[in-house]
This record gives C-alpha cells, structure tokens and sequence, in this order.
C-alpha cells in the first residue's frame, strides 16, 4: 500500500476514532433531535442557509465515513426542512457521501483485495460491467442491505462512479421519501423500527424485483426488435423443438440432451457423423501417438532391462491400425445409435432461412424444411492452410487429409507449434521420419510457461525432430522436382528440402453455408454469442469450436448442455456458460496438461499468487516405470490452499489433472486433496506429495516450538 493510501486510511480511522471517542454518536440519537427539534427549527428560520450548508456537510461526512446516525439524519431533514426540501438537501447530501465512500473503498482496499482475490474480481467486474446498474439500483430500493456495506462492496468493483451516483441517487429516493416524511412527524416517533412496517419493508422488496423485472422487459424488447422483420414468418405450429447443425462432439451432445428430455430433434450432419474428433482429430491422432510410443520404447528397450527389442515397422499398417481403431469407435457416434436415442437424424446440408425454418438438402437430392423452436449451430472447425505463396503447388497434408496416408513420407516438414503440430512432429519422428518443425513464434506451446516450452522442445528434439522456432515461412518451390520451403530467421532466408509438408496451425471455425450471413448473425472468427451461448437471436444458438472460446472436445460437450437447456428451457430458465474450471492436455510425451491459470497468465492478469512444485522424479512409481521425469506445479492464494491453477508435466499428466479439475470445480483446496488415500505406488500419488509440498511451506512454526517444548516437559 502506497503513501497517500496509508494517508488517507489513517485520516478515516482517526475521524472515526474520534467520533466514537468523543461519544459524538449521542448527537445522532432520536432522544438527542427530539429534544433539540424546536431550536433546530428556529435556527432554520433565521439563518437558513447556514443550517442548510452545516446540515449537508454533517451528512455528507457522516454517510462517507459510513458512520451510524444516517437515519436520524434523515429524519431530522424532515422535521427541519420539512417535506420538499428535506428530500432534496438529503438525497444529494446521501448520494455524494455514498459516492465518496465508494471512491475511498476503491482507492485503499481494491489493489488488495484484486492481488488477493484477481480471479473472482475479475468475474464480479465483468458482471457489473454488464448489469451493474440493475443490481445497484435493486439494492439501493430494498433498505433492508446497509446502505454503507452496499458503498464499501461496490468500491471492489469497477463500476464508474458517475454510474454509481446517478444509480444511488435515484435508487435511495423512495425510502429517503420515507424517512424525510417520518422526520415531519418526529415528534410522535417513539422508534425507529416503527418507521418501516412490515408491509411497507413487503413493498421495497417487491419494489426491489424491478430491476429485473425491468431487464426481463428490456431483453423481450430487444428480442421483438430483432425478430422484427421475421415477425409474419413465425409459425403457429412447429415441426420439431430443437434443430442440431452438425453432429460433431458439441452437436451430438446436444441431440442427446434434447432427446432426453423428450423433445422432438432433428440432428443434420452433411458429413461424418462424429465430426472432427472422431475422423480427424482426438481419435486417430491418440491411436498414432501409442503406436509411436511403443516404436519408440522399443527402441530403448535397455531402459527396461532387454538389451535389444528387434522390430519392422510397416507404416501402411500403421496407419490401417489407425483408421480400423476409428472404426470401432464409429458406432458410438452413428445415425442407428442416435435415432434409437429418438434423435431424427438427417444426412444433408442445412440452412437457417429464417429464426424458425431450417431448409436441409439431403444426399439424395431431396429438400425439406423444418420450422422448429430453436436451432443449435454445432458445424465445427476446419483446418487453417496459411496463404502461402507456392503452397498448392507442393502440396500440402492437413490433420484432416493426413489419415490416408499408406506410405511414409521420408522427409516431413510440420508448420506450426501448437499442440496439434507438437505431438504430430513427435509421433512421425517416433515412427522413424526425417521431421522439422517450423514456429514463427519464439518459443514452441506458446501459451504455456517458458519452461514448459523449453521441456516440449527437448522432448521433442530427443526424438529427432529438427524444431526451429522464430522462423517465418516465406514460400513454398518446386524445382526439378525437389520441395523446398523458405524460411526467414534473422535476416537471413533459409531452404528445407522436404517430401510432405503438414500444415498444423489451427483450426477455423466453419461459418460459411448456414444462413448466418442473410439473418445477420454477428461472426468475428467465431459466431458472436452471449454468456448463454444465444446468438442475437435468443432462439439460435451455438456450441463447441463454432462458438469459442475454446477448440477442445470436452469443452464442446460442455458448452452443448447450456445449449440444448437454454436452447429448450431458456423461456422458463437461462444458464450461463461456466469456464471456471477448463482443462486441457497436449498429448506429447511427456504430456502437458494445465487447468486454470499459469504463472504467465498469473502475471498479465495482475493476480497474486505462490507456487508449490513437486518433482514427478521423485516419485516412486514413475521411477519403478522410467518415467521419473516432469513435475506437478500448482499455483495458489497467498496464505492459502485455494487452487488458482495447475500445469502437470509427465506420463499420463491429463489423467493425473482430473483431480484438481474436480478441487477447482467445487471448490476444494490443497488441504483436502492431502488428507485423501492414493493408492501406492501410482502416478496419482503426485498430486498427494503436491499438496505435501504446500503443506510443509506453510508449516505452523509457532505452533510446533509450542510442541516441542511441550514433548521435552513430558520427556522430563
């Protein structure tokens, strides 16, 4: 805390300190302005400017330094001023004391409170961001919440204290109203809780649920004039529920909710059904990835003891292991599976005509259209090809073409060092490929720590990939039949000579074909949707890679249950989209998996935190299995075991997260996680010793030197 901070704080406790020793509270009780009502009023009658300007800067001091005797104040306008000029001088004395209170709260305690509590605040800013003004002013016309602990609350926030006025003066006006009409009767208050009857607090409260009633109103307004131009379009009659855009892991989950709870839905997939995890993504990448595992652990079989594993590796039946692995997988995901689910499931391409009208072109060649309650786009990601001048002349695999590949390129350049370029370059170096990996970037895994970077790329560099990070890729050329790219580093230009170039930089979610452009649905790389996944039409939403923030499976099937209920139910009941516990993994090896914040995260977004690291080298059963290699990192409150975030480096690192997922979700701190069983010898053990590791940081000194000579007296 700065100077002028502590400055400020001392100046409030030394007026405070003073009012209480001073005993100044008696001249704000109801017995003290009773009895000096009638001097009071002749002084007014004399002087009443005077009396105007000292009562309003008594108020002013006292609503700021959030002192007892607002009330009595209150009354003792009315029963001075009277009835008019009692509200007026109140409400503008009551609003600019609130409005300093707040600013004070926010000046001393909100750097604080930000370094202590970053991540809730941030969520509360954003809320208030949105709705503050509602809120506010819902508080302000229900006086049962201390007026002063509603100024302190809101000095945390980032409310604008123009907003903060405004809202507070027109908030407090209906019980200022109250009291200032009591005031003019004082002499016939016996106390203060006579004031507000039960039903006139039944009335405020009532009063208070107007906000939100009105925000009801406002959105139904909005909705009407967006739907504006539909309205003769709407049908009385609907054909389905729910209509489901693409039977990916978001849109199959969706169907699967919706049908469960009886609605009549239509799933339409111009595809694949499964969508990208299933035929291009998680499924066959994981399957390639073990293979190359075990090619590569046979080759350092000596690390298990067998002094030489012979093997032949035959990539076509690799990669025919792959595809028969999606194979096998593909029922979980089929159109027979989810129409006896009561899905109706429809092979085509659909377009939104209208709000409630889904045209769908089947394979066939036939057409229907489809009115329904609510539509869900669910049309997933394709891979991002870099316009790279010469690119289409050499040619190019993408993670969606790169599974029919039967022969194995000797030469393989990967674009890209994101997770999916990562773990690609890794497994085709495993099975025996001469492999460089480009990143413009300077480091590769961008959004993880340094060190975590630093560890992929030896990983990755210990099976032979060639990784050259800070490297922009210029063009691509063809001569005499030899691939080249060129690359930029330096200054200086450079030329790779390859047999298969693998673009992995991404993926771009699919936005074009739907109808979104002619509804005028919003798109800015993703369909523009709010915290309840609702496009502007509240009707039609979205899920999964189409909608963000995320591009991961299990964060699709998350988003595609808020969709389908509030999709189905959000005329009754609407509910937020709930990020506050993601996870993700990059499946290289050793694995990266992270919930939460990162230590560089921790840093851009200001919060304050502290680290506790335990070596995964350490631990018994990763050495019994030569993999005693990474470490579990763990970043929480200061003074506290409430988890900010984890990142696990190691074997199996995504299996070993899901507890503290699970903590982070519900709220769990190191301390439980501690005091849990793990079986040994296993990996999940780590999370144990981390918690261990955090423990011993915060020992209890001066406890413990209380035991100690606790136990030397009963040593004698």
């Amino acid at each position: 805390m700065n100077k002028n901070r502590l400055l400020l704080l001392a100046a409030i406790a030394i007026a405070v300190g003073l009012f209480f020793a001073f005993d100044l509270g008696r001249f704000l009780s109801l017995e003290y302005m009773k009895g000096q009502q009638a001097g009071f009023a002749a002084w007014y009658g004399e002087r009443p400017g005077t009396v105007i300007g000292a009562y309003f800067a008594i108020y002013v001091a006292v609503t700021a330094l959030s002192l007892p005797g607002a009330t009595i104040m209150t009354l003792a306008g009315g029963a001075i001023f009277g009835l008019l000029v009692g509200t007026v001088v109140v409400s503008f004395a009551s609003s600019i004391g609130a409005t300093l209170a707040m600013l004070a709260a926010r000046y001393v305690l909100r750097d604080s409170v930000k370094s202590r509590f970053g991540s809730r605040l941030a969520d509360l800013d954003r809320g208030i961001e949105r709705e503050g003004a509602f809120y506010l002013f819902a508080l302000r016309l229900v006086p049962v919440f201390p007026f002063f602990l509603v100024n302190l609350l809101m000095g945390l926030t980032t409310i604008k204290a123009r907003t903060f006025y405004w809202v507070s003066q027109l908030g407090m006006l209906a019980a200022t109203l109250v009291y200032v009409n009591a005031g003019t009767q004082l002499a016939r208050i016996e106390s203060l809780s006579g004031i507000l009857s039960p039903g006139l607090i039944g009335s405020f409260v009532l009063l208070g649920f107007f906000p939100l009633i009105a925000r009801k109103i406002v959105g139904m307004l909005n909705a009407r004039r967006v739907y504006a131009k539909w309205a003769t379009a709407k049908p009385r009659r609907f054909d389905r529920n729910l209509v489901v855009i693409g039977a990916g892991a978001a849109g199959l989950v969706t169907a699967y909710i919706g049908a469960a709870v009886k609605a009549k839905v239509t799933l339409v997939e111009k595809h694949k059904m499964g969508g990208d995890c299933l035929n291009h993504g998680c499924v066959p990448s994981k399957a390639l990835i073990r293979t190359a595992t075990l090619a590569r652990q046979m080759r350092h079989s000596a690390d298990y003891g067998i002094a030489k594993a012979q093997f032949e590796l035959d990539f076509a039946q690799v990669m025919e292991r792959v595809a028969g692995i999606v194979k096998a997988i593909e029922p979980h995901d089929s159109a027979e599976r989810y129409t006896k689910l009561g899905v109706d499931v429809v092979e085509g391409t659909a377009t939104i005509v209208d709000p409630w009208r889904v045209r769908i072109t089947t394979t066939s060649g036939g057409e229907q259209v489809l009115t329904t309650r609510a539509i869900v786009i669910a049309t997933g990601a394709d891979p991002f090809v870099p316009p790279l001048p010469g690119l289409d002349e050499v040619g190019y695999l993408t993670s969606d073409t790169l599974w029919s590949l039967r022969e194995q390129p000797r030469r393989l350049l990967v674009l890209g060092g994101g997770p999916i370029g990562c773990e690609l370059a890794q497994a085709f170096a495993r099975l025996g490929s001469e492999v460089t990996q480009i990143e413009m970037m300077p480091r590769l895994l961008i959004r993880e720590d340094e060190e975590v970077s630093a560890h992929a790329r030896k990983a990755l560099e210990a099976d032979g990939v060639a990784v050259l990070t800070g490297h922009k890729a210029l063009r691509c050329e063809k001569v005499h039949g030899q691939k080249t790219i060129v690359v930029e580093a330096d200054g200086r230009e450079r030329h790779i000579a390859f047999d298969a170039l693998l673009c992995a930089l991404g993926r771009v979610p699919r936005l074009e074909g739907f109808g979104l452009e002619a509804l005028g649905i919003p798109t800015n790389r993703t369909v523009q949707v709010n915290e309840y996944l609702e496009t502007i039409y509240p009707n039609i939403l979205a899920a999964g890679d189409v909608a963000g923030p995320y591009q991961f499976t299990h964060t699709a099937g998350h988003q595609a249950w808020y969709a389908a209920v509030n999709g189905l139910f959000g005329a009754v009941k609407k509910f937020r989209a709930d990020y506050s516990a993601i996870p993700w993994c990059t499946f290289i090896d050793p694995e990266v998996a992270r919930v939460g914040l990162n230590e560089q995260e921790a840093r851009e977004q200001g919060v304050a935190y502290e680290v506790t690291r335990y070596g995964i080298d350490d631990l018994d059963r990763a050495i019994a299995d030569s993999a005693a290699h990474g470490w579990v990192k763990v970043l929480t409150v200061p003074g506290k075991d409430r988890i900010l975030g984890v990142t696990i480096v190691g074997v199996h690192a995504g299996d070993l997260l899901a507890e503290y997922v699970l903590a982070m979700k519900h709220g769990l701190g190191l301390n439980k996680i501690l005091g849990t069983i793990h079986i040994y010898p296993t990996l999940a053990e780590a999370n144990k010793y981390a918690a261990g590791e955090w423990k011993r940081a915060h020992q209890p000194h001066r406890l413990l030197r209380w035991a100690e000579r606790y136990h030397a007296w009963r040593r004698g």
